[in-house]
């Protein structure tokens, strides 16, 4: 059993990834600016912390195995974590990514094809800068697991393929994942760890 830190555990993929720890067995240490409205769950801790606040979240996340954060990109840039994580002492670091920096099959990003909506385009911009940023980060053991497409709200079915750096479609032309499975996904990488300082993907 570990004890998993989630910071923006009240959020869609956040709450998904609680629910997927405490199915596991693990503790779980929820943070959000008002986690305490998750109410009383045996085997989770709440702590209602600005993320801004870098010393309240170091204190947050300390004697923590492993963190997982579901915090949007676009308001938070990604030194705001891992800056708090490593002072904390926390050595891993997993990130519920953005599909935007996924590669198309013609090798060009999801963000620059045609038809991409603008109003995601701030988010999808930032979360490319925090993959880049990651990828720079020597001390830290950190994951990057991206979406598909579509990230939805949806059935837990525990079926579903994982990718590298190209966006997942199916046969049938969708590129899709909900919360649910996604949290399966980035589980499976917290307790069998297969993708060290990588990016990768989750998709049917």
């Amino acid at each position: 059993m570990s004890k998993i830190a989630i910071i923006g555990a009240t959020g869609r993929a956040g709450s998904q990834l609680l629910e997927e720890a405490l199915r596991r067995g693990h503790s779980v240490i929820a943070i959000a600016r008002h986690a305490s409205k998750i109410g009383h769950r045996e085997h989770v801790v709440t702590k209602d912390v600005d993320v801004h606040d870098a010393q309240a979240l170091q204190e947050a996340v300390a004697g923590s195995d492993v963190v997982l954060s579901a915090a949007h990109f676009s308001t938070l840039p990604v030194e705001a974590i891992i800056e708090p994580v490593k002072k904390a002492g926390v050595k891993r670091l997993l990130f519920v990514g953005g599909a935007g920096s996924l590669l198309l099959p013609d090798g060009t990003k999801v963000i620059d094809s045609e038809g991409f909506p603008d109003e995601y385009k701030p988010e999808a911009t930032a979360g490319g800068q925090y993959l880049e940023t990651l990828r720079k980060e020597q001390d830290l053991d950190w994951t990057f697991l991206s979406p598909s497409a579509e990230f939805v709200e949806g059935e837990r079915t525990g079926k579903f393929r994982l990718g590298k750096d190209h966006l997942l479609i199916g046969a049938d032309g969708k590129s899709w994942i909900t919360f649910a499975d996604f949290a399966i996904a980035l589980l499976d990488e917290v307790e069998h760890p297969a993708h060290s300082r990588q990016r990768f993907t989750v998709g049917y």
